[in-house]
This record gives C-alpha cells, sequence and structure tokens, in this order.
C-alpha cells in the first residue's frame, strides 16, 4: 500500500470508544430487510420519529443511506440535467455536494 505524504483527515464520526453495551447489541444476525422483522421494524421508528419531532400529523421520512446516498437522492429527485443549482461553499461537505452536483450535470 502507498504512502502518502501529510496528515490524513477522517471525516467519519469515530474512531471512538464502543461502549459494550453497544457491542453486544451489534452482536446480533443481520435482519433480512426484505423480511417482516425488517418492516415492522421500519413501522416502529417512524412511530418514533413522530415523538421525537413532536408530530402527529404529516409524514417522517427515514433513508436507509449515508449522507452522501441521501444527497444523491435529493438532487436526482429534485432536478433535471442542465437545471443551476446556488450552493454555499460552507465546508468540505458543501464542496462534496458541488461535485456531486456537476458530476450529475
Amino acid at each position: 500500500m502507498p504512502r502518502r505524504a501529510g496528515r490524513h483527515f477522517l471525516q467519519i464520526p469515530g474512531p471512538t470508544n464502543v461502549p459494550d453495551r453497544v457491542l453486544r447489541a451489534i452482536d446480533f444476525p443481520t435482519m433480512d430487510h426484505r423480511g417482516p422483522e425488517f418492516g415492522e421494524l421500519g413501522k416502529a421508528c417512524l412511530a418514533a420519529m413522530k415523538r421525537v419531532f413532536k408530530t402527529s400529523a404529516g409524514s417522517v421520512v427515514i433513508y436507509p443511506a449515508s449522507g452522501t446516498g441521501a444527497w444523491e437522492a435529493v438532487l436526482v429527485n429534485t432536478l433535471s440535467p442542465g437545471d443551476r443549482v446556488l450552493m454555499a461553499e460552507t465546508g468540505h461537505f458543501a464542496t462534496l455536494w458541488q461535485k456531486l452536483a456537476v458530476k450529475l450535470g
């Protein structure tokens, strides 16, 4: 593996110490995302999110992807190739979103 000069700029939520209770919770078998348990979990999460946002009316959306996946979904589903987009450059992730928009046309 080649070594790169300079300091690596890590922009993820970690590394961090993981509490034992979290390690035990993630030591379960993977849930089938097409099985009935996943649908039930999704419904429970949506209901809980309505409580978090203190709403009983309207819809809550849970998008099972990374932030970058959500960015791409927003751009692809709300814009057409050639549309103009104004983005404020407020940091590294805003720049990445701008590059993704350019790449998508």
